[in-house]
Formats: structure tokens, sequence, C-alpha cells
């Protein structure tokens, strides 16, 4: 059997590092991990030179014939969210979607599908920047502003540029599993899941920065107690702070208060659990993990993470080694 076929469209002004994600993700021959890995090509959407940002010229080896072929389609960022994308390509992407094939873009290329009419009905991101434009142009899409990419089955789309990178690597932990993904992310020197929205990085006034680290070091501590015991209050006296005023810059510096940004890190912490500690209960999870409870820990399982520890363990659960 062939392996899936993974094909990046571009453009003139093409988005070299998005573009350069999707290389990085399928290009590559890996054959430390065991598996068998992606083709990858790059087909062209249209005719002349291919200009990329910070003036690359591309030549792309295939036209948009090698669409459909293609298992996996991904749109790098559109180079404008208000210029139509050329008619070949669109009919190209119909033709696609009508045959199941898997459709990605990353930052404004949801613009593209969305303009060739395959997210009608469907649950997307974009960038925060865009994503009252695509609310307000395509109504019959359900647009989540806060989301780094959302997985609809045959269509995945992702945020701004860095988001990218979350999106493919959970295109390799659905093709691949758990292990094989971290494998890849460690190549890459990032983090196999992100927890969070976009939220964190819509611009807001930086914290005040004369409390000598402070907050700091209370992060840091607290990311490595995640699972002890804490309040508001104990926090606040370990950073020298009142309540209110820890509150405060908590949220400044974070997007969130002490409480939710913890219990993230505890569920961070049940997810490595559920994924390397097969024979480890779901209630032994939950207490070292610092829920207190297998019902707490369920609770902000499926609030946060949109499923339940024991869905997520058999999705992302490595497999035992051989004996």
């Amino acid at each position: 059997m062939q392996s899936h076929l993974v094909v990046a469209v571009a453009y003139d002004r093409l988005c070299t590092f998005e573009f350069g994600c999707v290389v990085e993700l399928f290009a590559l021959p890996r054959p430390e991990l065991g598996v068998q890995w992606y083709r990858f090509a790059v087909c062209a959407a249209e005719d002349g030179p291919i200009r990329a940002a910070g003036g690359i010229t591309l030549s792309a080896p295939y036209t948009l014939k090698l669409l459909d072929r293609a298992d996996t389609i991904v749109i790098p960022g559109w180079r404008d969210a208000d210029e139509p994308p050329p008619e070949p390509l669109l009919r190209k992407l119909r033709a696609a979607a009508r045959r199941d094939a898997r459709l990605c873009s990353i930052c404004s290329g949801v613009f593209v599908l969305a303009a060739a009419g395959v997210l009608d009905g469907k649950t997307v991101t974009t960038h925060w920047r865009y994503a009252e434009k695509l609310k307000t142009r395509y109504p019959a899409l359900h647009v989540e502003p806060d989301a780094l990419y959302v997985d609809e089955g045959h269509v995945v789309t992702s945020a701004g540029s860095a988001a990218g990178l979350d999106m493919l690597l959970h295109l390799v932990r659905r093709d691949h599993g758990a292990a094989v993904a971290n494998r890849v992310a460690q190549r890459l020197v990032v983090p196999p899941h992100r927890d969070g929205g976009q939220a964190q990085f819509v611009p807001r006034p930086m914290p005040p920065e004369d409390d000598g680290g402070r907050l700091a070091r209370l992060i840091d501590w607290m990311r490595a107690h995640a699972a002890a015991e804490h309040t508001v209050e104990s926090l606040a006296r370990r950073a020298s702070m009142s309540a209110r005023t820890l509150q405060r810059r908590f949220r400044e510096a974070t997007g969130l208060g002490p409480y939710e940004w913890l219990i993230r890190e505890r569920i961070a912490l049940a997810k490595d659990m559920l994924e390397t500690r097969p024979r480890l209960s779901i209630g032994a999870i939950a207490e070292r993990a610092g829920f207190g409870s297998e019902e707490s820990m369920r609770r902000h399982f499926r609030r946060i993470a949109m499923t339940s520890p024991a869905a997520y363990r058999q999705q992302f659960a490595q497999p035992r080694a051989a004996r």
C-alpha cells in the first residue's frame, strides 16, 4: 500500500512560515519512528512565479491536478482575506471534499476553504484578528475564536501561524498515535500538545514588573507542585502579595485566574499519566494529579479536553512494549 499523500498548496505571495511548518512536519523522512511515514508534495494554485514572504521564489513541481489524488490537503495562510481564491482551486477542493479527503487550513487559509463552500455548518477557527470577518462573511459557519485548532473529522482548521504546528502534530497523533507524535514534537523541540486558546495571545496590557519576579517564581513553583493542595490565600502568602493583588496580576500575566490555571496544569499531568501509565486507574490518576476525587477530574477533564479521561486514554495511550 502507498503511504498517505499530503499536498500543500502554494500560491503567489505565499506565507513562508505556515508553508514551512507543513514541510517540516510531513516532508522530512523519519525512519526512526518505525511507521509508514507520509508522502509529501507541493502543487501550484496558479500559473506564473510563486513569490513567498521574505523575497523567496518557489517552483512547485505539480499542478492542481495532484489534488485529485491527495489524502490530506493543507492550505497555508491565504495571501489576503479579502481576495477571492482562484476558481480552479475552489473546484478541486469541492471535489476533494466529495471524496472525503482531509482538508486543513492554517490561519487565514480558512477563507479558501470557506470560499469553496466545504465548511458550511461546521465549527472552524482562524487567527483571532480574522474571526469576526470570517463570521460575518460566512454566517453558515460556527467560528470558535478561542481555539488553537478545531478537528471536524474531514476538515481541520487552525488559528494563527504557530497554531498550525499544534494542528499538524494533532494530525500525526490522529494518524499514528501519541507515542509517534510525541517523538516528532521532541525532534521539533516543541510541546506535543498545548492547552488553552488564543485568548492568551490577544494583546493586553503587560503586568507591572516591579514585583521583583515574584509572580514568575510563583508560577514556576506552582507548575512543579501542581498536585499539592493550594488556595488563593496560600499562594498569595508565598508570593508576598494580597490575594486580590495576586488575582489581578495572575490574570494580567496569563489570561486566567490562579485556580483555573492550576486546573489546566493538573489536566496536563493527568493527560501525561493517561498516555504513559496504562495500569494506573483513573481514580489513582485523579489523586496523583491533585483533583481530590475522580468525579472532580472527570468534570474538569470534559470541560477542558472536551472528552472523558477514559476516551482520552483509549485514543492516545502509548502501546505497551512487546515482551
